[in-house]
């Protein structure tokens, strides 16, 4: 049997999965976690060699989960955090810890970068000037960090998304390069013209020698070398940032196709094409992929926090056990308990389309007989409010209503939720028979790389699990209203 290795290198934890390369079926799946740093309030580091340890340990596990010998497999797709950056030497050990996405440690860099510099940016590069991406991040590294200053006074410093890493340790450290979805969330790389942007690296300090080589996305990265755990010789054929690649694995490759992935936080994408459509209100313009050196592109929103707000109330408020509690608990709670609570779930600050960098969370509207049910339910609503403000904010770029929105991600399983996200975005809700559509895309990237696939048969693939669909009440109405109310009165 043949099969592709997908590794899908996320936020908490590392997922490797084993796709029959003829059907695109899933034969295993297995993910473990790994510690998250927080050196600060506000910082969010991981250590590689963590991240580079699971992914020895699912590769390793799901080959025997799967019954699959690692010489059957054909090819490899990767698919990662986007914006977390990897500072490494020549012979591929940690620099220093990787800074995450979530990270907000540049907040005043970008501030005081903003009144001279933001507009030429975000024409660049189709991102605001926000701590959120990578180039504030290595400008940090390199004026603050003496074990960075070091390695670069030595040439002996490579940096890279989570991607670019991957690919330099599985190739045994001979391939640096990344691909334009992964680079197009830099503030490095000029989205027009397809490349870095000299004027943008200058404005950091970055040498454009210490960044990745940039490629299709569906192409050839290199090749397995020198490692314990896989044979030498397995091409790496389709690399793709996570929320493109979830795209990817909805099918979404047509013009107006959209998804949200409810992972860690939540991301809206929208394919617009070869059109380079830039946001009006609040989104991001991005590269959905590259392909035979012509750029797709996508609109895009983020919320940083959703799946985390579950998670913020599972291990720091001790609700409940297990996540996929939370469902149950929250059913419990009456509309009428409802009315006036609101979860805030700026843990991180507030993304897409308000861009408040120092915003902090906050749950309002309590009154005494408030318990765990109602302040669950505020949660979930808190998350389908926040992906209700990208889905308007399309809306008001396309001057369309959004008439369906394909879901996916491991906070999909929750019919609650989906249905509470159709209730106030007014919106169908499709949740696919996979779910794990960001590994299940770098797969698909992997075959359309190696030559075995091709878009059209992987739009015949897709297979639709669970519609809901919109219900309308007066409920629903008051609640966005408070919702827009409260942001302005607190955080705008």
């Amino acid at each position: 049997m043949g099969a592709i290795l997908s590794i899908d290198q996320g936020t908490t934890g590392t997922t490797a999965v084993l796709i029959d390369s003829k059907s695109l079926k899933l034969i295993a799946k297995v993910n473990h976690e790994f510690p998250q740093i927080f050196p600060q309030p506000g910082w969010v580091e991981h250590n590689l060699n963590d991240i580079w340890n699971t992914v020895i340990k699912t590769v390793t596990e799901v080959l025997v989960k799967g019954s699959i010998k690692a010489n059957e497999i054909e090819c490899i797709g990767i698919t990662n955090q986007r914006e977390t950056i990897c500072p490494f030497h020549r012979d591929g050990r940690p620099v220093r810890n990787a800074i995450v996405w979530q990270d907000r440690r540049t907040f005043k860099t970008c501030q005081e970068l903003k009144s001279q510099h933001e507009e030429t940016i975000k024409r660049k590069t189709g991102l605001p000037l926000d701590p959120y991406f990578s180039g504030t991040k290595i400008h940090w590294m390199i004026q603050n960090d003496p074990q960075v200053q070091d390695a670069i006074k030595d040439d002996d410093c490579l940096f890279g998304t989570i991607d670019t890493f991957l690919i330099y340790k599985l190739t045994g450290c001979t391939s640096h390069k990344t691909e334009a979805s992964n680079a197009s969330r830099t503030l490095l790389y000029n989205i027009e013209k397809d490349e870095w942007d000299q004027e943008l690296l200058d404005l950091f300090q970055i040498d454009k020698k210490h960044l990745p080589e940039v490629t299709d996305s569906f192409t050839h990265f290199g090749e397995t070398l020198g490692l314990g755990f896989l044979p030498d010789g397995i091409p790496i054929t389709g690399v793709l940032g996570d929320q493109q690649s979830a795209l990817f694995g909805q099918a979404g490759i047509d013009k107006g196709m959209s998804k949200c992935t409810y992972g860690t936080g939540a991301f809206y994408l929208i394919n617009t094409g070869t059109e380079l459509v830039r946001s009006q209100n609040g989104l991001l313009t991005t590269i959905a992929y590259r392909k035979n050196g012509k750029c797709f592109y996508a609109v895009e929103g983020s919320s940083y926090i959703a799946g985390a707000a579950v998670q913020w109330l599972r291990d720091q408020l001790e609700f409940f056990p297990e996540s996929s509690q939370i469902e149950k608990m929250a059913m419990e709670a009456s509309d009428e308990r409802m009315e006036n609570i609101l979860f805030l779930p700026f843990f991180t600050g507030i993304g897409s389309p308000y861009w408040v960098g120092d915003a902090t969370a906050a749950i309002v509207g309590l009154t005494r007989d408030t318990g765990k049910s109602e302040i669950s339910r505020a949660c979930l609503e808190g998350i389908t409010l926040s992906i209700n403000d990208l889905i308007e904010s399309v809306e008001q770029d396309t001057q369309q209503k959004v008439k369906e929105l394909r879901v996916d991600g491991g906070a999909v399983v929750n019919d609650l939720l989906m249905q509470t996200q159709a209730n106030f975005s007014q919106t169908q809700i499709i949740r696919p028979e996979v779910i794990e559509t960001t590994a299940y895309g770098a797969a698909c990237a992997a075959a359309i790389g190696k030559g075995t696939l091709t878009n059209e048969e992987l739009s015949k693939k897709w297979r639709e699990d669970k519609s809901f669909h919109p219900k309308e009440s007066p409920y629903h109405e008051g609640k966005k209203k408070k919702w827009k109310e409260t942001i302005k009165k607190l955080y705008l």
